[in-house]
């Protein structure tokens, strides 16, 4: 079987465990306790300049808090993906808030409050076959 290759849109954004699901990486500030993401590229605390960050794994569920429906492609000809599309804030438990692209079977489903799980999806292929790849959040099936 040809299996795929697949690469992050970003490196650093999330990490595939060998057994479970992937999950968004963070970081902490161990001095004043300031939670990231994404990581700091410059490894600074922005709440109280040290240097002192260690990388979390943050919870795959959180709440939508809010989002948006986008009925017209951005200006620029960047994005190469289907409209309408959904893109919100997510609160996971570490009280850190996500920006995300959001999927649902419809739209119209989505509500602020609600449980969501974060995902990995496609958003292109590259000529060579490389898939590329970002997170998402989409609502918890609560039949699964």
């Amino acid at each position: 079987m040809d299996e795929k290759r697949q690469i992050p849109i970003k490196n650093g954004l999330w990490r595939e465990p060998v057994v479970g699901e992937p999950q968004l990486l963070g970081d902490l500030c161990t001095d004043c306790g300031e939670l990231f993401f994404p990581k700091r590229g410059n490894g600074i605390c922005v709440h109280c300049q040290h240097t002192n960050l260690k990388t979390v794994f943050l919870s795959r569920t959180g709440k939508l808090s809010t989002f948006t429906v986008v009925m017209v492609p951005p200006a620029g000809g960047f994005y190469m993906g289907t409209v309408p599309y959904a893109y919100g804030c997510v609160d996971l438990p570490e009280g850190v808030r996500i920006k995300a692209r959001l999927k649902a079977d419809n739209l119209d489903t989505l509500q602020i409050g609600m449980d969501v799980e974060m995902f990995l999806e496609k958003i292109r292929q590259n000529q060579d076959g490389t898939e590329i790849n970002t997170f998402a959040f989409r609502p918890i099936d609560v039949g699964r």
